[in-house]
């Protein structure tokens, strides 16, 4: 909205729990060019490894990059430029409520009501009430900075998946973000219905590091620890004058995760909207990816083949920029039959046919 240079004249309210003031998450996206957040970017690789027990690949990653943004830096960059805008407030308090009456939508912070024309809304005020062939799964995952006293990383790739890990706990893997040959972030994540005891990512991360990256000797600089729901799950777009967004407006990738570059489309979209005085509802849903989504969400579900079956097979049998446009969900048909024709069969079939 800032960029377009067009809602100077508008009453802009921000409204979060808390103040943004630590380096609490990081955000890992690729792009075939420059994007909005450029300026931002801590690191970029071209090249990534994938990792399996029986399997390992160095993908190129070109014309794509895979790019890191480090929370701190979102937020400093962020809150700089709202600040030079004196149309735009912040205000931090618990939003309590909301709701959407003819032309107004409102919200409740402690006792206090505030209205508005548009409620732009991420917040998802309860877990939602799955209806059947619906899934709710979790990624949740746990990361570390570590410093190493001498070099053991290549900071010109990443590991987007390495499955050499345990895998009692679901699927489980370990990627790694180099940002130097001695810095590097590792994150241990988890597909499955619950979260982990505390203890468990911790020692997933130290086994990790000591027994697959044989590192004996590091420091842990920064922690930080999320959880991303994976859910087919359709959540609303809209109701009246409260316009969903992010996972609430359903921008999570059901079958990965991946989140921060569908926000950003989706965003890009609703502005659009909005300058052309049209009613800013944007509706993201396509049946087909959500349809492959919720197949493989199936099989995790009931467990039918391992995630490290699955991810295996598709690194394997895919270039890796047909699978990047197949999780953008802007591949044609024709790739995604490609990628589909290089899973299991059976499994996949009957999930679909399930699913139907």
């Amino acid at each position: 909205m800032i960029r377009s240079g067009k809602f100077a004249d508008k009453k802009i309210l921000i409204v979060d729990k808390e103040e943004k003031v630590k380096n609490d998450r990081t955000w890992c996206f690729w792009e075939n060019e420059p994007g909005l957040f450029e300026p931002i970017v801590a690191q970029h690789w071209k090249q990534a490894w994938f990792h399996a027990n029986k399997f390992s690949r160095l993908l190129n990653l070109t014309p794509y990059q895979y790019k890191l943004i480090r929370g701190i830096d979102f937020y400093k960059y962020c809150f700089n430029l709202i600040r030079q805008h004196s149309n735009i407030h912040i205000r931090l308090g618990e939003v309590k409520g909301i709701e959407s009456k003819g032309d107004t939508a409102s919200l409740l912070i402690g006792e206090e009501r505030i209205n508005g024309r548009y409620i732009f809304n991420s917040i998802i005020f309860d877990r939602p009430v799955l209806k059947k062939k619906e899934y709710y799964l979790l990624q949740h995952f746990k990361g570390w900075v570590i410093e190493t006293d001498r070099s053991f990383f290549n900071p010109r790739e990443a590991t987007l998946m390495d499955f050499r890990t345990n895998q009692d706990n679901e699927t489980t893997f370990v990627y790694v973000m180099p940002f130097s040959e001695t810095k590097a972030l590792i994150e241990h994540t988890v597909f499955s219905e619950e979260v982990l005891p505390a203890s468990k990512y911790d020692e997933g991360l130290k086994n990790y590091i000591e027994e697959v990256l044989q590192v004996s000797s590091y420091k842990v600089t920064e922690t930080e620890f999320g959880i991303i729901p994976m859910t087919n799950h359709q959540f609303s777009a809209s109701d009246n004058n409260i316009i969903n967004i992010g996972t609430a407006g359903g921008q999570t990738k059901a079958s990965s995760g991946y989140t921060f570059r569908f926000i950003q489309k989706h965003s890009a979209a609703i502005v659009d909207k909005l300058l052309n005085d049209k009613h800013p509802v944007i509706r993201t849903f396509s049946r087909r990816f959500h349809f492959y989504d919720s197949i493989l969400l199936n099989i995790l579900k009931h467990k039918k083949l391992s995630g490290e079956r699955i991810f295996s097979d598709l690194f394997r049998k895919n270039k890796p920029q047909r699978l990047l446009w197949f999780l953008d969900n802007e591949s044609s048909f024709i790739d995604e039959l490609r990628i589909i024709s290089s899973l299991p069969t059976m499994p996949f079939l009957k999930a679909g046919l399930r699913q139907l």
